[in-house]
């Protein structure tokens, strides 16, 4: 008989037991269904027309300011972002990890080789091969085995594995947003330091004048040496404003740089495009609160990690039951090389077989309290995330609106204070008035050129935390990552 038709019949006497065990296949633990979250029928926070509805895309909301300096390190950021590339590896991570859990629905199969010399004792009777003599042994063959998924624990680490790649795809897309966002943050907080160092430097210009005009006066007898320490010292004041500025914007390039992922001098080459502070939007996309639920990455990861620990449940609870294994060997085994591959030298076995812990002091079932009580938190946490993300669009929209009605009022404070400055300076050359008077309207000036300056940035940063809260700079519908690293 050949070893081809011995094995094949005990595979075939195997069978009706596996197709028997497979018709009776159940998967324990709990479906998973995503959970209904009740969000507000609209935002507590109200702005204008051009603010409560709107069609445009969150997916590249930075072109809306209009700054090709901005669209260009965006992309850089992309490119070069150091967590941004830590990010996607977890996804790799994570895939790999679904491979191992698929693997376990298919046979293993081992096939290796052994050569070994060994001798009998002679104490141990009449063995074969005759007692004290040595021998060589040689052999070889394949080993294989199959675990039947019976109760479905083997799917649901299946099921677990491809909702914990879903969710680390999420944190990509969550990473993602955050960058984009401290980008254009960090971007419009340089803009607005340049603009208040101009605004510094405007102010210099006129302050100078004043202490030219003082020691003019001075010298023809028309004014005291006070106007001209006064004017002096005013002077110096705004000039140590200057230090102050730069640094600010040097530790704000400086940030940059390590979103962008590049040194500071390669940012300041970066940053010759254009000048000034971006013009916020004329609008935005706010829609729904319902909406933010399936816009946030964030809070979909949330969802697939609820949804990957919800089937580690089931493998817990598989736990309880049997487990059944097809295994096989087949080897070749004979005392010389020469005669190894030939039909007399095969071993072989082949069945099913089962192993069914039926006690073990209560430690299954503690184990699936613990997966069970870990879903629950992950559900609470998952309503957390909600509640948080609507509560970050809400923050937004009031200092959008407020700073809104704020730069308004900056506007007009400043034009009045720039024409109090120049009646004033008129009335002081024409001796109508101390120089105390001046001080005081220059120093008005300058605070409100400088507020509004400052102001001009807050709502600029306004609306990019705003786009931030809404999950912008990703599809709004969940997709796979491509090799490049982009959604």
């Amino acid at each position: 008989m050949s070893t081809r038709s011995s094995l094949s019949r005990s595979v075939f006497r195997a069978v009706p037991l596996s197709a028997l065990i497979f018709s009776s296949c159940m998967v324990v633990g709990t479906d998973y269904s995503s959970p209904d979250m009740i969000t507000p029928d609209s935002w507590h926070q109200s702005l204008s027309s051009d603010l409560a509805s709107g069609s445009s895309s969150l997916d590249s909301w930075w072109r809306k300011f209009n700054d090709p300096t901005l669209n260009r390190l965006i992309q850089t950021a992309r490119d070069s972002n150091r967590t941004l590339a830590v990010a996607y590896e977890r996804i790799n991570e994570a895939r790999a990890g679904l491979g191992v859990s698929r693997s376990q629905l298919f046979p293993t199969i081992d096939f290796g080789g052994a050569v070994s010399r060994g001798r009998t004792s002679q104490n141990l009777g009449s063995p074969s091969p005759p007692a004290g003599k040595t021998t060589d042994v040689y052999s070889t063959g394949l080993t294989a085995g199959w675990e039947i998924d019976v109760f479905g624990g083997v799917r649901r680490s299946i099921e677990s594995a491809n909702a914990t790649v879903e969710g680390t795809e999420e944190l990509y897309r969550d990473t993602l947003v955050s960058l984009l966002a401290d980008v254009a943050l960090s971007y419009i907080e340089i803009r607005t330091f340049e603009e208040r160092l101009a605004v510094a430097q405007r102010n210099l210009t006129a302050q100078q004048k004043s202490l030219d005009l003082t020691k003019a006066r001075l010298d023809a007898g028309l004014s005291p040496e006070l106007d001209v320490a006064q004017a002096e010292t005013n002077l110096s004041n705004t000039r140590a404003i200057l230090p102050q500025l730069r640094n600010g914007r040097s530790l704000a390039v400086n940030r940059l740089s390590i979103l962008l992922g590049k040194y500071s001098s390669a940012t300041e080459t970066l940053l010759k495009g254009s000048k000034g502070i971006p013009s916020a939007p004329n609008s935005s996309f706010v829609g729904i609160p319902a909406n933010l639920v399936r816009a946030r990455p964030d809070i979909r990861a949330a969802e697939r990690n609820l949804a990957a620990q919800n089937a580690l449940v089931g493998v817990a609870e598989a736990e309880l039951y049997p487990r059944f294994v097809l295994a096989g060997t087949f080897d070749l085994q004979s005392l010389a090389a020469s005669s190894l591959l030939e039909s007399n030298s095969r071993n072989y076995a082949f069945g099913p077989n089962f192993q069914w812990n039926i006690f073990n002091a209560g430690r299954v079932r503690s184990q699936i309290a613990i997966q069970e009580s870990r879903t629950k938190q992950l559900y609470m946490t998952y309503e957390q995330t909600v509640l948080a993300a609507v509560a970050q669009v809400e923050d937004s929209l009031s200092s959008v609106r407020n700073e809104r009605d704020r730069i308004a009022e900056l506007r007009n404070a400043t034009a009045s204070a720039t024409k109090a400055e120049e009646l004033v300076t008129t009335n002081y050359t024409e001796g109508l008035v101390d120089f105390q008077n001046v001080l005081d309207a220059q120093r008005t000036v300058f605070s409100t050129e400088d507020a509004l300056a400052a102001s001009r940035g807050t709502i600029a940063a306004g609306y990019v935390s705003l786009f931030k809260a809404l999950g912008g700079g990703t599809p709004m519908k969940p997709g796979p990552v491509d090799q490049n690293g982009k959604p």
